[in-house]
């Protein structure tokens, strides 16, 4: 039996910040968290060095990495490119995100993620379909051609798709899909999201109790809020039942706005972090292309030719020294937001039982790696 004892540093269980803590393993399963003082000694030890032991993260916004976007190629073996990059940054479960799209790109990239799960590759944990039923108003980066309201074979296949994956998410705004289909993808096990959208906030409450429960990349691409009107960012905050992504890359959202919607944000829901990574993510790449549309990476941004953002040069490990170092959220919580917050939303555990999954992230939250010495 290989026996294998972490101390010597912060443990985050997928709920607490635990110091004074060592986490013993017995081949490869967590058998003992205890005080160091408490843990058994035998077997091999590994000094954290200061460094915090976590489970990896989960990232439900996922569009690209190693070089490959999902829309260029939706296949098995992009998926596999896209989670080994991640795999890297310290994610253990994903959303591959399809950007908008025709509906042969949308129905090979539903084929290609149930062909992933059905192999068993490691990290996909289902799909998220950002789109075509948005808003032109707020496509941000999507194409406003392939932008169209959802019809009945667009609803069909997605209950289809729902039947066949352990989660499927769907980004949707209420100006393209009625509160009734919400409803029918709801009940089908759905999780339906709210995003580029510019629809006010009668109509998002609306759509929250129609069945939606998320909102995708809060403040970006949504109607905001408004003396008057207070918009889809509005609803988000004052919906209990919510939760939300958000980009805290300090470039689509100002620090002081992510404190601001932290204090606010009526729970149970709660925030957490996605990544919005694009191709480029766990690569040197200088640029991409999106639907034939160049985007160029220049210091941590990516943007169109006309200068809009085009998903995030993001990681989540930096998007957890953003939280806790420019917004100043506990990093208990921040861990949260990047582990267990996103992990429930989509009906997944997120504790520290497999070796395989942990990783280790620096005092200063500048780099992470895999905690597994093999």
């Amino acid at each position: 039996m290989a026996v294998l004892t972490f101390r010597n540093g912060p443990i985050f269980d997928g709920t607490r910040l635990r110091a004074g803590h060592a986490a013993r393993y017995e081949d490869g399963q967590l058998v003992a968290l205890l005080p160091e003082g408490d843990c058994a000694k035998g077997g091999a030890e590994v000094d954290l060095q200061g460094d915090i032991l976590s489970p990896g993260y989960v990232d439900l916004q996922v569009n690209g990495g190693g070089g490959v976007l999902l829309n260029d190629a939706p296949s098995l073996d992009t998926l596999r490119r896209i989670a080994e990059a991640h795999h890297g940054l310290g994610v253990s479960a994903l959303l591959p995100t399809l950007i908008t799209d025709t509906p042969d790109i949308t129905h090979a990239a539903i084929s290609a993620a149930i062909a992933a799960v059905q192999a068993g590759v490691p990290g996909i944990a289902g799909l998220h379909l950002e789109g075509p039923h948005l808003s032109v108003a707020r496509k941000g980066a999507h194409d406003p051609a392939l932008i169209r309201p959802m019809e009945t074979e667009d609803l069909r296949a997605l209950l289809e798709a729902a039947r066949q994956l352990p989660i499927l998410k769907v980004t949707i705004a209420p100006e393209n899909v009625t509160e009734a289909q919400v409803s029918a993808l709801a009940k089908a096990g759905v999780l339906v999201s709210l995003g580029h959208s510019d629809a006010g906030y009668d109509t998002c409450r609306r759509y929250f109790a129609a069945g939606a429960r998320c909102a995708t990349h809060l403040f970006n691409a949504m109607s905001q809020l408004g003396n008057r009107e207070p918009g889809l960012v509005g609803a988000v905050l004052a919906s209990g039942h919510v939760s939300c992504g958000l980009i805290a890359d300090a470039v689509h959202v100002h620090p002081e706005t992510m404190r601001a919607a932290w204090a606010a944000k009526r729970g149970p829901g709660r925030i957490y972090l996605v990544s919005d990574a694009m191709a480029v993510a766990g690569t040197d790449l200088t640029g991409f292309t999106l639907g034939g549309r160049r985007i160029t990476r220049r210091d941590g941004v990516l943007t169109l030719q006309d200068g809009t953002l085009a998903g995030a040069d993001l990681d989540l490990t930096t998007a957890l020294r953003v939280l806790v170092q420019q917004v100043g959220v506990e990093l208990e919580q921040a861990l949260q937001a990047a582990v267990s917050v996103p992990a429930a939303v989509i009906g997944l555990t997120s504790d520290l039982g497999t070796l395989t999954d942990a990783i280790r992230i620096s005092p200063d939250l500048s780099a992470v790696r895999r905690a597994d010495p093999r």
